[in-house]
């Protein structure tokens, strides 16, 4: 994976999305940057970006996915390799469905994921060193780039889906005293049921995490 690392930018998402539909760089591609100044959130939310944090985008060509994944859950996806990443450095950090990074009960970072073309474009931020009031940082101190490096070489193994979403399953009942947001309404996850494709089920309604 090639990392274009630079000082500011006001969204690392938007500037790959550049890159790509102007066919100056093709996929395995990651954009990071020092400064974000309009990071994009879940919901059209803002990231704020507080320099010493982690802001970067990274794109994959849909056809080197993983067989047995489903786009809809690839949200959860890249942020279990993700998490279990960071835990491989000591981190006790969990996910929240489908991309939300915990430590204990304060988000420390985010995730999104959409589809462009033929590729798929990730999206993430990490607070490292610096939170707002409300959040939380990572619990452990870790090079941005040694953390980069090896996140990408753990998504180069190409885990399968369901081996991914065995272990999400596990974690799963940590979401139960939390809420998400789906279709711009607040739901609580005391009564989700996560299904083998990673959707949830609540009230009898299938909701799924692409986002």
């Amino acid at each position: 994976m090639q990392i274009l690392s630079l000082k500011t930018l006001p969204s690392t998402q938007n500037y790959l999305k550049e890159l790509l539909k102007d066919k100056k760089f093709c996929s395995p591609i990651a954009v990071t940057c020092d400064i974000q100044t309009q990071g994009i959130g879940s919901r059209d939310n803002k990231w704020e970006g507080v320099k010493g944090n982690l802001f970067v985008s990274f794109s994959l060509s849909l056809d080197s996915l993983p067989k047995d994944l489903k786009l809809e859950s690839a949200s959860i996806y890249f942020s279990h390799i993700l998490k279990e990443t960071l835990c491989e450095y000591g981190s006790k950090v969990w996910l929240k469905w489908p991309n939300d990074f915990y430590i204990e009960n304060l988000k420390i970072g985010g995730m999104i994921t959409n589809i462009q073309g033929e590729n798929i474009i990730c999206g993430f931020g990490l607070n490292l060193n610096n939170a707002p009031q409300g959040f939380a940082t990572l619990d452990v101190k870790i090079d941005k780039y040694s953390l980069l490096n090896k996140y990408f070489q753990n998504l180069k193994e190409k885990v399968l889906w369901k081996q991914v979403f065995s272990k999400y399953k596990l974690e799963f009942e940590r979401n139960k005293n939390y809420f998400t947001h789906i279709n711009n309404k607040k739901i609580s996850l005391n009564e989700a049921i996560l299904e083998n494709d990673g959707s949830l089920s609540i009230n009898g309604e299938r909701m799924y995490s692409l986002r």
